[in-house]
């Protein structure tokens, strides 16, 4: 939701205009803000050639909650060359593993209570 806010995309100008090369940029891209999905209030798609118009190379990450993909885009980091920042898009599931607040705007600013609370952690503890 924060790409919806301006402040990102005029540092994102000033980055890509200045080739600020050692600059890395990690979007959580899990097509959700605080009043409801990404795509339904104002489209982003396609994120990544949005990026790249403001002079940025773009990276996405395929599932955002794989260790073993965000240190592989890392790497990436580590080896280019490019006179450009770089954004990693992580594509990601808000919520994910909690069967109640995945994919569900209304958790977006809030915390679970009570047994709600109880139940986030058996299923979190379920999920190692």
């Amino acid at each position: 939701g924060e790409c919806h806010e301006g402040s990102i995309w005029e540092s994102a100008m000033f980055a890509g205009h200045h080739k600020l090369n050692n600059l890395v940029a990690i979007v959580d891209r899990n097509r959700l803000c605080a009043t409801g999905f990404i795509e339904n209030i104002v489209r982003l798609s396609p994120l990544e050639k949005k990026w790249e118009a403001f002079g940025w190379d773009a990276v996405t990450i395929k599932d955002g909650h794989s260790f073993k993909e965000i240190l592989s885009a890392f790497k990436v980091c580590r080896l280019r060359r490019a006179k450009k920042p770089l954004v990693l898009i992580a594509n990601t599931t808000k919520g994910k593993g909690l069967s109640f607040m995945e994919n569900q705007p209304l958790w977006h600013g809030m915390a679970p209570q009570g047994k709600q609370a109880e139940i986030a952690k058996r299923q979190l503890r379920q999920e190692k």
